[in-house]
Parts: C-alpha cells; sequence; structure tokens
C-alpha cells in the first residue's frame, strides 16, 4: 500500500515578497514594543575564542 504525502510537503513556499513583507512587519512590531535596533561594525564577530587553537593531528607520531 502506498503511503500519501504529507500536508507539511504540499504547503506552498512563500515568494520572496512574502518573505520580505514578514520581516518587515516583524521589524515594525519590534520598534513598536520599545526594540532598538543597533548597528555592528562590518569584521566584528559575537563570537569570544577564550581556549586558544584546537589543533588535532590524526594518525602516529612521528619518532625522533
Amino acid at each position: 500500500m502506498a503511503k500519501k504525502a504529507s500536508s507539511a510537503s504540499k504547503r506552498k513556499q512563500p515568494t520572496a515578497l512574502e518573505t520580505r513583507e514578514s520581516i518587515e512587519e516583524q521589524v515594525q512590531a519590534f520598534l513598536s514594543s520599545g526594540g532598538e535596533i543597533q548597528q555592528v561594525p562590518k569584521g566584528v564577530s559575537g563570537q569570544t575564542n577564550t581556549s586558544g587553537p584546537k589543533h588535532i593531528t590524526l594518525g602516529k607520531k612521528p619518532r625522533s
């Protein structure tokens, strides 16, 4: 017996215009609720590296 396709696979994907409008609505709702948008300078990352580099070596160490 063949399985029926789920309803999730039949859903229509939103167009770029619909997605853009949705984002704009969400931004407006955020700003009207008192939220602020901060501009982050180019090249700045939110990641902090406190553990140092992690180098791995595959295989056996050479004998000296």
